[in-house]
């Protein structure tokens, strides 16, 4: 079994981490008491290959501050247990930044009264358990796929290299889907709706699409899309990006906006990812 502690300064990246590792197959819980880490240990220990990777994550919000964290490592021995120590950090700046930016108050202010020396006084306290690590990642200048990389390349473990994609189809006069990434406007396509035999049907009727194909604008235009995702989607999985919103409109999301993102879903499942189809609007 593979037991992995994960530990280091605060706002330096430990649960982005743990993000990381859990999508390869390990098994993670996050703000682990350290007392309670030789108890965990024995139940994976003996669940029979159940829990074959294990990381936990534990920090100086722990009672026992490094302290108790050494005492628990001491206990891991004891019990014959192999674990191995990640140590993020990040330079004094860039923390102070992090805390900034998500006002969330450091475990030491209340005793250190400042960010920054909250900051120094976590890393003397926790200076011991860095020099026992088995690995350090600084992520001061790391983006969430640099992290991924660094952590894969340390660790080993086979990264996602699909996205996870929503093509979804609306219409203006709706609203543009909240949680939408990427928007795109095919108004300027013509319009089935003022053709009498195609106004009752939708984008996913045979008769719709291959009207709104028929013209060389919407070929013209799926060419330049389908060239755009190729070169988008690698780099948002270079990214650490594993889900993306495509949505695609038109005036009332039932014609022109359905027969484009079922083209798309196409074209971005023919690139090797996951691609799902979403008609929000064509039965308004």
């Amino acid at each position: 079994m593979k037991f992995l502690i994960i530990t280091g300064m605060s706002g330096a990246g430990k649960t982005r981490a743990a993000d990381v590792l859990e999508d390869t197959d390990y098994y993670c819980v996050d703000n682990m008491p350290a007392a309670l880490l030789p108890k965990l240990a024995e139940f994976c220990m003996g669940a029979g290959g159940r829990y074959e990777k294990v990381a936990l994550v534990t920090d100086i919000r722990d009672a026992g501050g490094a302290d108790g964290i050494f005492d628990a490592l001491e206990e891991l021995r004891r019990l014959g247990c192999e674990y191995e120590i990640l140590f993020m950090e990040a330079d004094t700046s860039t923390l102070i930044k992090r805390y900034k930016e998500t006002r969330r108050p450091h475990p030491l202010y209340a005793v250190a009264g400042s960010i920054e020396n909250a900051v120094q006084l976590e890393a003397l306290r926790l200076a011991r358990l860095r020099d026992n690590a088995d690995y350090i990642i600084d992520t001061s200048r790391l983006t969430l796929g640099r992290l991924q990389a660094r952590i894969l390349t340390l660790l080993g473990g086979a990264p996602r290299r699909t996205l996870q994609v929503s093509v979804i189809s609306f219409g203006f006069k709706y609203g543009i889907p909240a949680e939408a990434d990427l928007v795109f406007d095919v108004r300027f396509l013509p319009n089935p709706f003022y053709v009498e035999a195609l106004r009752s049907k939708t984008g996913m009727d045979p008769e719709v699409y291959d009207y709104v194909f028929s013209h060389e604008v919407a070929g013209a235009f799926m060419d330049r899309l389908g060239a755009l995702m190729e070169f988008l989607l690698p780099q948002y999985v270079e990214e650490g990006k594993h889900m993306l919103t495509v949505a695609v409109g038109c005036t009332g999301g039932r014609h022109r906006s359905v027969a484009v993102a079922r083209a798309l879903t196409e074209r971005i499942s023919a690139l090797g990812h996951a691609a799902e189809l979403v008609n929000r609007d064509f039965d308004k």
